[in-house]
């Protein structure tokens, strides 16, 4: 199969779920096909027990820089048919949010537009020091269609979002890092194993105790602090009943790696 005909492709290395955006000649530009393949894949690995943690990077010299113009264009002859496609970007990307599971992205070359906007749906962000981000909707008349003007500025602060916006330069990874939208910076050539290694580290923990964390602190955004904190008390007494909490228990007592199965 070419890698035309298999936009997204998927590993499983660990208890990492690896899915890797695989339209290197067309920027990894989002299309209807890759928006079919990363759902399948996000759908595969949440439902895989033995799958902890998923890794999103990109093949080639560049991680996504936006919407293929093609299908964009070919939305516009109707509202309804506009409204269709970003509502099936929106789909995707906020199931990588709601995913039980930790997503961790790597970011390589250029992340741009819709790029910018599939990184923020993820939960730890990895930038090679070459990487560059940005939004480029302004440039062209644009509005962001993936969920750019929500996220940026509940992760960046509105003032800082709005002038990305603005503006569409383009961020150096230090300064994505500042700003808090990179967690990690690290050299071109250390991104593939970096991320990876991060992503085993989270693979060794409680699938039930992560699913809880990513849960409680999302849906926490979106409620008072006060039913948020209501909704820790009974998230933590569910927990603290399970096996996994039992087994960590014991491996502390023991001085030992805790194993949850």
């Amino acid at each position: 199969m070419s890698e035309s005909e298999n936009p997204v492709l998927t590993d499983v290395v660990d208890g990492v779920g690896i899915m890797t955006l695989n339209r290197p000649d067309k920027f990894n530009c989002i299309s209807s096909g890759l928006m079919d393949g990363m759902s399948a894949a996000i759908e595969a690995f949440d439902n895989d027990q033995g799958v902890r943690v998923i890794l999103l990077n990109a093949k080639g010299k560049t991680f996504c820089t936006g919407a293929d113009l093609d299908e964009v264009m070919a939305a516009r002859k109707s509202r309804d048919t506009l409204k269709a496609y970003i509502g099936r970007i929106h789909g995707v990307f906020r199931r990588l949010e709601t995913s039980p599971l930790p997503v961790v992205v790597a970011i390589n070359g250029l992340a741009l537009a819709g790029g910018i906007e599939m990184m923020m749906a993820c939960d730890v962000a990895f930038a090679a020091e070459s990487a560059r981000i940005g939004d480029q909707h302004a440039q062209y008349g644009l509005i962001p269609g993936g969920g750019g003007t929500q996220r940026l500025p509940r992760l960046v602060g509105l003032r800082r979002a709005l002038d990305l916006m603005y503006t569409n330069r383009w961020l150096d990874a230090a300064e994505a890092e500042r700003w808090g939208l990179v967690n990690y910076v690290v050299a071109d050539e250390a991104l593939a194993e970096a991320s990876l290694d991060y992503c085993r580290n989270l693979a060794g923990k409680s699938r039930a105790g992560l699913t809880a964390m990513k849960h409680l602190s999302r849906q926490g955004l979106e409620i008072s602090p006060s039913d948020g904190l209501t909704l820790e008390e009974d998230a933590v007494a569910d927990g603290l009943m399970g096996g996994d909490v039992e087994e960590g228990l014991a491996a502390f007592q023991a001085r030992r790696e805790p194993n949850f199965v």
